[in-house]
């Protein structure tokens, strides 16, 4: 690109938010200009083939979608799909000497015994049924607001017209609602999950960080169901880079941005390559980065530095691995979300040990099978065969544990993990292990501090920094993506209602582009 070219939007990153933000302007008639760092857009949100000579497309970090609104795939007119799983959750435990397990899916009756078998009555199964009921009416107030302009407090509140689920969810620890509603402990911990994903929390914490991802993991369309993108999650970002092109959006690659001038009415944005450095003018810009970049390319002072707490593994089988527990088959149990050492009170310990600075002794994870949903993601040889993909989530990992010694707590990390899952296994993991051209098992796992490394994220921290409650507090602005520069907005997972797969954040900040009259 020739220096000091001109456009009406500059967005900086090319991650599934930067790439929405462009799309909708384009469409608007904006010239737009896409700058990212890498040789390829789409930052967490990318299909990659990790193991070397196979045909296996993973989503390489995010992995399952909710939070993406239909609104934006029909606006865009996005070539992109999701798939339902028809089972929710599966979590092994042992109880009186003898492996069995909770099955969530399938149908009422099969939900409603499988409460009765683990529990002993149909108690905890009517308390899930009251929990998720409530829940659900607040998704279908909350959800459709998280594309319109910011709401007050108390305009959220009115919306949701319901003081008990507002105390619950907004008010006081989710842990005290877990607490009342239910009385078994396995339930209890499959409860709170949704409230850890990348958040390092106690279920009491009185920060509330906890109820905040709670909230943001159960109101994704209106519904809390977590979809499986059709041909990983690369398909959802290849399809918006795609129709930002198809609009007329210019997506420079391997152009990193270093410097954002700015005097609230235009803006010029220094980027660098292998070649040199240039300048685009612009009348807005966008940062499709964390909270932390945008400080930087704009020179204020940096936000509090955020931390992420999670291990991400992504495995190939040969084969689903056995389970201990045979009333259940294995492509039921992973389809859904496969919970491991996620007890009630094996996520209290968890916390406690980490916050003391020691890695968890039974670090609590999720695991699931994309392939048995989505098959598309693997060569035709590799399907024929058998052939199935794990991915697990570990949660109670903060980046400060790995800062002695990446590589060495990543490994230590990873095999006690995975212990954790034969313990629920009729057979080694190992056994079940593909292997790459040169031998190799395909496993891989990324940490908090790989994550700062390879996709900038602050600390890891794959929401960039603490959700936010969708609702305006001081200083957030009509849209939630505003900043102190009037015309430097942010359109990353930092920016109020931000967070994982969404879009959101770039719909929004396209939104205030395009009501900017100045």
């Amino acid at each position: 690109m020739p220096a000091h070219e001109g456009y009406d939007v500059v967005i900086v990153g090319g991650g599934h938010n930067g790439l929405v933000a462009a799309a909708y302007l384009a469409r608007a008639g904006r010239s737009v200009l896409v700058v990212e760092r890498l040789g390829t857009t789409g930052g967490a949100a990318v299909s990659t083939r990790p193991f070397a000579g196979v045909d296996a497309r993973l989503s390489r970090y995010s992995y399952l979608v909710s939070l993406l609104p239909r609104k934006i795939v029909r606006d865009l007119s996005l070539d992109f799909r999701v798939r339902g799983r028809t089972v929710s959750s599966y979590t092994p435990v042992e109880r009186d000497g003898r492996p069995t397990g909770l099955l969530v899916g399938g149908g009422e009756r099969r939900t409603r015994e499988a409460f009765a078998r683990l529990t002993g009555s149909d108690r905890e199964y009517e308390a899930w049924q009251r929990f998720y009921g409530m829940t659900g009416q607040v998704a279908q107030q909350v959800f459709p607001t998280l594309t319109e302009p910011l709401p007050t407090r108390e305009e959220l509140r009115a919306r949701i017209d319901d003081e008990e689920a507002w105390r619950v969810l907004f008010e006081e620890p989710v842990g005290v609602a877990v607490e009342e509603n239910f009385a078994d402990d396995l339930v209890r911990g499959v409860v709170l999950t949704d409230a850890l994903i990348g958040t390092f929390a106690d279920a009491h914490d009185p920060s509330l960080r906890q109820n905040r991802c709670f909230l943001y993991h159960v109101i994704g369309g209106g519904t809390g169901a977590w979809d499986v993108p059709v041909g990983g999650m690369g398909a959802l970002t290849d399809a918006i880079a795609a129709a930002a092109r198809a609009a007329g959006a210019v997506i420079a690659t391997g152009h990193e941005a270093v410097r954002i001038e700015t005097d609230g009415r235009a803006a010029e944005v220094t980027y660098r390559t292998a070649d040199g450095e240039g300048v685009a003018a612009a009348r807005h810009v966008l940062v499709n980065a964390s909270p932390q970049e945008l400080a930087h390319l704009t020179g204020d002072e940096p936000p509090t530095p955020a931390e992420g707490a999670q291990l991400k593994v992504n495995m190939l089988l040969k084969r689903l691995p056995r389970l201990r527990d045979t009333s259940v088959d294995p492509r039921e149990a992973f389809s859904g979300t496969f919970h491991v050492a996620e007890g009630y009170e094996q996520l209290a310990t968890a916390h406690a040990q980490a916050a003391s600075g020691e890695l968890p002794t039974a670090p609590p994870s999720e695991i699931y099978c994309h392939s048995l949903t989505d098959p598309s993601i693997l060569g035709q040889d590799l399907v024929e065969q058998g052939y199935q993909t794990l991915t697990l989530f570990g949660l109670h990992t903060p980046a400060r544990l790995f800062e002695r010694d990446n590589d060495a707590v990543r490994a230590e990390l990873l095999k006690s993990t995975l212990a954790q899952l034969e313990a629920h296994l009729a057979e080694p993991l190992a056994d079940c292990l593909a292997t790459d051209t040169d031998g190799r098992p395909c496993i891989e796992a990324k940490t908090p501090l790989d994550l700062e490394r390879d996709l900038r994220l602050p600390g890891g921290n794959i929401f960039h920094r603490d959700l936010a409650f969708p609702y305006a507090q001081e200083g957030t602005g009509r849209w939630g993506v505003e900043t102190r520069h009037a015309n430097v907005l942010l359109c990353g997972a930092g920016a109020v209602r931000g967070g994982g797969v969404s879009g959101v954040p770039g719909h929004n900040a396209a939104m205030a582009v395009l009501e900017d009259r100045s």
